[in-house]
């Protein structure tokens, strides 16, 4: 007998992904979403719509789940709902907390109140891991800009990231995200519920919201390469971020709701790492550039060669590293705001990076990696690389009509 499963969130990012899979293991498919009055689906889900059963519902409504539940009996619940964009979450951090915070806990009150015997798999993030120090240097500076870091780093370097590093989330959206994961063990502990928290960390590919920091980098690359802007425009370079491949992140979802110990926590990543300013160049060779050097506007912080390719990785991780990662990571370079913009020189020219200080986030991570050794202990696997990830979204943008925002 085929399994039922619900998906909450379903017209986000990952939902679509995750439906389409779950169908072709030939699950039935229910998704919990907003219908608009004139009952137009959400345009990410035409694709799929004939394949699954919308249902209209709202997590920040108990008695809307508490019906769905009633119509579904779902064996299996992706809690994927959420208000994820994160500079949001500091200008709407009540509207974050009602979804986030009160979503899940409406969810989890309803399937004890229905007492089902469904499994729930959370889609936590890393971004509840927050501040991880990855040097000496790093924690000094931390405590001068912050005053404290709590809790008290145990031992220095804190990377790679395993699930039982210290939370120290540093956006309304991150303490949601812990809220919503400490909800999840809570419900399991006190009313013995199936549930199961996967910390994602950043999953990228084709249809990524506009507004996140890889469709933001590719978009604005493809549109450069068709002459469509002179310019590019982006927040701090210097963030590093464990970037996965979303068909990756889904086959963890479908995994953990086979395999997930209830109660449990479960990192998902790619256990690599690349800067911002990588995924740029990284771009503009998938684009047919010729990356020769990069360095400020004013000629200063030059690095030639910068995606020469280092296989050392960091921090007892081997991965593979560009060059100017490593300077990055080493603390020989770091571009800051008052640097304005970088001058990339490529085969066809030299491109320009402008800053954009309304992009910087009023706290922002440096660094993130996982350790991703206890989800492959119950047989995960990433299979795609940044190469992978960054071709899908160039074949995204490719399109004119995606491109438009």
């Amino acid at each position: 007998m085929a399994n039922t499963a619900l998906i909450t969130g379903i017209s986000g990012f990952v939902g679509p992904y995750l439906a389409r899979r779950l169908r072709q293991l030939d699950w039935d498919v229910y998704g919990m979403v907003r219908i608009r009055a004139d009952g137009k689906k959400p345009e990410r889900l035409v694709s799929i719509v004939d394949n699954i059963k919308l249902l209209d519902g709202d997590v920040t409504d108990l008695t809307s789940l508490i019906s769905i539940l009633d119509k579904t009996q779902p064996d299996v619940i992706f809690h994927l709902a959420s208000q994820s964009y994160i500079p949001r979450s500091f200008t709407n951090p009540i509207e974050t907390f009602r979804t986030n915070s009160l979503g899940t806990q409406n969810l989890l009150e309803a399937v004890r109140l229905k007492d089902l015997d469904s499994k729930i798999v959370f889609a936590g993030s890393s971004e509840e891991y927050g501040l991880q120090i990855a040097s000496e240097k790093h924690y000094e500076r931390a405590l001068e800009k912050y005053g404290a870091v709590f809790p008290e780093p145990q031992k220095i370097p804190e990377l790679p990231v395993r699930e039982d590093n210290p939370l120290r989330p540093m956006s309304p959206y991150a303490v949601s995200k812990v809220h919503g994961d400490f909800l999840m063990r809570n419900y399991h502990n006190a009313y013995g519920l199936k549930t199961i928290v996967s910390r994602g960390f950043n999953h990228e590919g084709a249809g990524r919201g506009h507004n996140f920091v890889t469709s933001t980098i590719v978009r604005q690359c493809v549109s450069l390469k068709f002459a469509e802007l002179s310019k590019i425009s982006i927040g701090n370079v210097n963030v590093f971020r464990d970037w996965s491949h979303i068909e990756d992140i889904i086959n963890g979802y479908v995994l953990l709701s086979e395999k997930g110990k209830f109660g449990d926590v479960y990192i998902q990543g790619s256990m690599r790492m690349n800067s911002v300013i990588t995924y740029i160049l990284l771009t503009l060779v998938h684009l047919g550039y010729r990356i020769m050097e990069v360095e400020t506007l004013r000629g200063e912080k030059k690095v030639t060669d910068p995606i020469e390719i280092d296989k050392e990785g960091f921090f007892n991780v081997n991965f593979e590293i560009t060059k100017i990662d490593k300077l990055l990571l080493d603390g020989l370079l770091e571009y800051v705001i008052e640097d304005k913009g970088l001058k990339i020189r490529t085969d066809k020219g030299d491109i320009v990076v402008e800053f954009d200080a309304s992009r910087f986030r009023t706290a922002d991570v440096p660094v993130l990696l996982s350790d991703i050794g206890k989800i492959r202990s119950i047989g995960f696997e990433p299979t795609r690389s940044l190469k992978d990830i960054i071709g899908d979204q160039v074949n995204y943008y490719l399109n004119p009509e995606n491109r438009r925002v």
